[in-house]
């Protein structure tokens, strides 16, 4: 397909795990994927699209992540057909500790909201009209410490995910008349780099006894953002061998 063909994606927190599974899977359907990360674009990178397509962003700064609104608009011609909110942070305390609620300071509380929830909001609505353009969808990645407190996630990361996946509600509500699909996905333990030690005593008690991988995870996205879920708005899909029953 040539370029401006192309169905077009973006992504943040795109730098590893389940972003990074999400652009390669993308890529390889034939999507044009921008990347958003706090980080810069790797030489070393497994897709196309390049460092045209990277967007290097601190999704904890309000006015950083508004004027990356207008940087994205300058990137897109005219129409965005999926945005996934990816991004997310989950602060430990000395040793790797999990933050309480007693312990997390109101920064880290706030730090943690930015990249969590007020990004994904300030994004979709600033690219409201492409989305709209599109008839395109957005998925949120909330996970399954929005809804039961995790031995490892720590309270403002639990507490964020689980108003992203409220959020989403709410945003499948007011983006649907104009013909865009909002929803979310909860992953569970994913083999990622940032697992926390311990880990494995949480996977004899899954009932399929396994970590999942980030491209399971792609593949839910995929087909969030695809014709195959064309009547699909406002639900949170579980991705975590069963953990949550």
């Amino acid at each position: 397909m040539m370029a401006d063909e192309r169905k077009v994606m973006l992504l943040t927190g795109a730098s590893r795990g389940i972003g990074h599974a999400a652009v390669q899977r993308f890529a390889k359907g034939g999507w044009r994927v921008i990347t958003c990360s706090r980080h810069p674009f790797p030489e070393k990178c497994p897709w196309g699209g390049g460092r045209e397509d990277h967007i290097q962003i601190d999704l904890a700064s309000p006015k950083a992540t508004m004027e990356a609104v207008e940087e994205i608009r300058r990137r897109l011609d005219g129409k965005l057909h999926a945005l996934v909110n990816n991004a997310g942070i989950s602060p430990k305390g000395e040793g790797g500790a999990r933050l309480n609620t007693l312990e997390t300071d109101l920064a880290t509380w706030g730090q943690v909201f930015h990249v969590n929830f007020f990004a994904s909001i300030v994004l979709a609505r600033g690219l409201k009209n492409e989305l709209a353009a599109a008839k395109g969808a957005v998925v949120n990645v909330t996970s399954i410490a929005g809804a039961r407190v995790h031995p490892f996630a720590g309270a403002a990361y639990a507490t964020s995910k689980a108003a992203l996946a409220a959020l989403t509600r709410e945003m499948a509500h007011d983006f649907g008349p104009l013909g865009v699909r909002v929803n979310a996905i909860a992953p569970g333990e994913i083999e990622t780099s940032i697992l926390s030690p311990g880990t494995e005593k949480i996977v004899e008690t899954l009932p399929l006894r396994r970590l999942g991988q980030p491209s399971e995870v792609a593949d839910v996205i995929w087909f969030l953002c695809s014709d195959a879920s064309s009547y699909v708005t406002g639900t949170e899909i579980e991705v975590n061998a069963g953990q949550h029953v």
